[in-house]
C-alpha cells in the first residue's frame, strides 16, 4: 500500500520520480503526486487517479535535481486531489510524503495545532504542520523532524523537503518499509528496490525509528535521539529487466508463465548434487527442535501455508497449525511448549504478519520468514529466513510466489525428515522436476483455458470451487484469484460441506469447478459434482491423469506426485481467472481497491 520515491543528485528529478512511481503502481493506489524543489522554490503536482493522469498535470518546464513522489492508498480521508500527497506546511516551507497510519493524529491536532487551518482530512498533514511548528520555535529541520517523530504513535515512512535547504532530503521510518538507494553522485529513496532499480542496485536498509539526512553524495543515519548509526549498502539480486513486461500484455500473464523457471531455480538453490535437499543446518535444526509449528500468513500466502502444513505433517511428522495473521495477533491460541513460527509473505512487509512477529519475539520464540524480498522487514527481523527466488512479482494477484511458497515448504519438510533419518516416500528433486514440466504443459493449454473461462464465466456474477484434501486448499486459492482480478464472487469449499448449507445457493447455470487430483477422495468429490449437477449447476471437472478419470472431465492435468498436485493445479486456476478478468474488462495487474504490499494493519 502506498509508495514513496525520492531523488537528490545532478539529473532532472521529474522523469526519475515519475518512472519510480510507475514502478510502484503494483502496490495499489488511488492518487499520486510529486514535489520538485529548485532555485525558484517548491513545485507540487498531485492528482486523483492513475499516474498517467499525474503525468499530464506535471509542468514539463519545471526542472529540479531534488524531489519526492508518492502513490496514496486512502486510509484517512477520501481519495481526491486535496488528500493526495505531497502535503505542505502552512507557510509552504516544508513538503512531505508519508506512508503508514498516525494513530494519535487527532490528539496531536488538539495539543499543538489548534491555531493551524488544515487543508486535508489526512493524518499526514498533521506531521508536516508539526515540523513547521517546531522549526518556528527555533529548531533545525533535523531536530524539528526528530521531535515530531517522538510524538507519533503508529507507522510511518517519510520523505521531507525544506525550501530553505535545497541540498538535503530528510527521511524517516518506523514499521512502514523504506530504503535508501546509493548512486554515483546521487542518492534515492524508495519504498522498495523495484521503484528505483533503473537508477541503482545498491541499497541501505533502514530500521525502525531511524532518521536519515540525505545529500547527493552522502547519507547520515541516526536514531530519534540523534545518535549516528553506520550501515553499509547491499546489492539487490535482480535488475531492471526483471521488472519489465517484455512482449506480454500483462505482468500477471508473464508471471504465470515464469513458474516452471521458478521451480527450476529453486531446485538449483535448495537441491544438492547428490539428490538430497540442502538447507541451512540451523533451519532444519530449528524445525526439528519444535514440538509444533505455527504458520502465520494472509491471503494467498495463507493458502500456500495450508498446503505447507500438509507437507510438514505428512513428510516431516511435525504437528503444524496455520493461522491468519490479523486474527492471531489479537486472538492468540494456547501455544505448545517449543513452538516455531513461520511467517509467509511475498513482500516481507505485511503489517499484520509483522505485528505477530514482534509479539512472539518478545515472548522469546524462534521465528522463520519465507519471503521473496531479501532485506525486507520480515526477512531482517526473523531469526531464520528462506527466500522464494521467484524474482520480482509485479501483478497484485500473486501467482509465481504462491507456487514458490509451496515448493519451498516441500524442501523444508524433506530436509527436516532427512535430518531425523526418515526417508521420504518420494524423491523430491525428481518429482519437483516433473511438476515443473507439468506446469509447462498447462501453460501451453492457454487456448483451452481461455475457452473454459468464456464458457463458464462470461455471464455469471458468482462461481464455486470444490475439492477435498489438498484440492480443498487449491479451491480456496482459485476462488480468491477469481475474485481478485475478475470481481466475480467466488468461494472455495470442501466438497463434503456442500450439503451442510452451501448447496442452497446452487441454481440453474451456477458455475462449479471441481478439482479431482487425489485418488483417495476421487469418488467422494465426483459424488459432490453429481449433487450440484442434479440441481442445475454448470460443472467443470479438473482432474489429473493417472487418477481415475471420466471421459467428460473438462481439463486433465499431467500426472505428478499427489503431494505436489497443487503446483500443477495452480496454472489453470490462475489462467481461468486471468481470462475471466479480460472478459470483464478489468485491470488485470492492478485490481480495484487492492494493494500488493499491505503495509498497514
Amino acid at each position: 500500500m502506498c509508495g514513496i520515491v525520492g531523488y537528490i543528485g545532478n539529473e532532472d528529478a521529474r522523469d526519475i520520480l515519475l518512472k519510480g512511481l510507475t514502478n510502484l503502481e503494483y502496490r495499489g493506489y488511488d492518487s499520486a503526486g510529486i514535489a520538485l524543489l529548485n532555485a525558484d522554490g517548491i513545485h507540487v503536482f498531485k492528482e486523483k487517479g492513475r499516474i498517467a493522469v499525474l503525468k499530464k498535470t506535471v509542468d514539463p518546464a519545471v526542472h529540479a535535481t531534488l524531489g519526492i513522489g508518492h502513490t496514496r492508498w486512502a486510509t484517512h480521508g477520501e481519495p481526491n486531489q486535496r488528500n493526495a500527497h505531497p502535503h505542505q506546511s502552512a507557510s509552504g516551507r516544508f513538503t512531505l510524503v508519508h506512508n503508514g497510519v498516525i494513530e494519535n493524529y487527532n490528539q496531536l491536532k488538539a495539543d499543538y495545532l489548534a491555531d493551524v487551518i488544515l487543508k486535508s482530512e489526512t493524518d499526514t498533514e498533521v506531521v508536516v504542520q508539526l515540523i513547521e511548528t517546531f522549526a518556528n520555535e527555533g529548531l533545525s529541520t533535523e531536530a524539528a523532524l526528530r521531535k515530531t517523530l517522538q510524538l507519533l504513535d503508529g507507522s510511518y515512512a517519510i520523505a521531507l523537503l525544506d525550501t530553505e535547504d535545497k541540498d538535503t532530503l530528510y527521511v524517516a521510518k518506523n514499521k512502514s518499509p523504506l530504503l535508501i538507494g546509493i548512486g554515483n553522485g546521487f542518492n534515492v529513496v524508495a519504498s522498495d528496490a523495484t521503484a528505483m532499480i533503473q537508477q541503482t542496485k545498491r541499497y541501505v536498509e533502514l530500521m525502525d525509528e531511524e532518521v536519515v539526512v540525505l545529500k547527493k553524495d552522502s547519507y547520515t543515519i541516526m536514531d530519534l535521539d540523534g545518535s549516528t548509526k553506520i550501515r553499509q549498502p547491499y546489492t539487490v539480486s535482480f535488475d531492471a529487466h526483471d521488472t519489465e513486461k517484455g512482449a506480454y500484455p500483462h505482468y500477471m500473464l508473464k508471471e504465470i508463465d515464469e513458474q516452471p523457471a521458478v521451480m527450476r531455480r529453486l531446485l538449483q538453490e535448495y537441491g544438492g548434487s547428490d539428490g538430497t535437499v540442502t538447507l541451512d543446518p540451523a533451519i532444519t535444526r530449528a524445525i526439528n527442535d519444535a514440538d509444533r509449528i505455527y504458520i502465520i500468513a494472509c491471503g494467498t500466502s495463507y493458502h500456500a501455508g495450508l498446503v505447507g502444513r500438509h507437507l510438514l505433517e505428512t513428510i516431516a511428522g511435525i504437528p503444524t497449525e496455520v493461522h491468519i495473521s490479523s486474527e492471531f495477533s489479537y486472538n492468540m491460541p494456547l501455544l505448545s511448549q517449543k513452538p516455531l513460527f513461520i511467517f509467509i509473505s511475498q513482500s516481507g512487509e505485511t503489517a499484520d504478519s509483522r505485528a505477530v512477529l514482534v509479539k512472539v519475539k518478545k515472548l522469546g520464540y524462534p521465528t522463520l520468514t519465507m519471503t521473496n524480498v531479501e532485506g525486507s522487514t520480515l526477512y531482517r527481523e526473523a531469526d531464520y529466513r528462506m527466500l522464494l527466488f521467484a524474482g520480482p512479482e509485479i501483478a497484485v494477484a500473486s501467482t509465481k510466489a504462491y507456487t514458490a511458497m509451496i515448493a519451498v515448504f516441500s524442501f523444508m519438510a524433506v530436509a527436516a525428515a532427512q535430518k531425523k533419518g526418515v526417508k521420504p516416500s518420494f524423491n523430491l528433486l525428481h518429482e519437483l522436476s516433473i511438476a515443473a514440466q507439468g506446469m509447462e504443459q498447462m501453460i501451453d493449454e492457454k487456448a483451452l483455458l481461455k475457452e473454459v473461462a468464456r464458457e463458464y464465466l462470461s455471464i455469471t456474477r458468482n462461481a464455486f470451487y470444490i475439492g477435498r484434501a489438498l484440492d480443498y486448499y487449491v479451491c480456496m486459492e482459485a476462488a480468491l484469484k477469481l475474485k481478485e482480478v475478475s470481481y466475480i464472487q467466488a468461494e472455495g469449499f470442501a466438497g463434503g460441506e456442500l450439503k451442510h448449507g452451501t448447496i442452497a445457493l446452487i441454481e440453474d447455470g451456477t458455475p462449479v469447478f471441481a478439482f479431482a487430483t487425489q485418488q483417495k477422495v476421487n469418488n467422494n468429490i465426483r459424488s459432490n459434482v453429481e449433487e450440484v449437477a442434479a440441481r442445475g449447476a454448470h460443472t467443470c471437472i479438473i482432474s489429473m491423469d493417472g487418477v481415475t478419470n471420466h471421459a467428460d472431465d473438462r481439463i486433465v492435468l499431467p500426472n505428478v506426485h499427489p503431494a505436489l498436485a497443487p503446483l500443477v493445479c495452480a496454472v489453470p486456476l490462475q489462467l481461468i481467472a486471468y481470462y475471466a478478468a479480460l472478459q470483464n474488462e478489468c485491470d488485470v495487474d492492478k485490481p480495484r481497491n487492492l494493494a500488493k504490499s499491505v503495509t498497514v494493519e
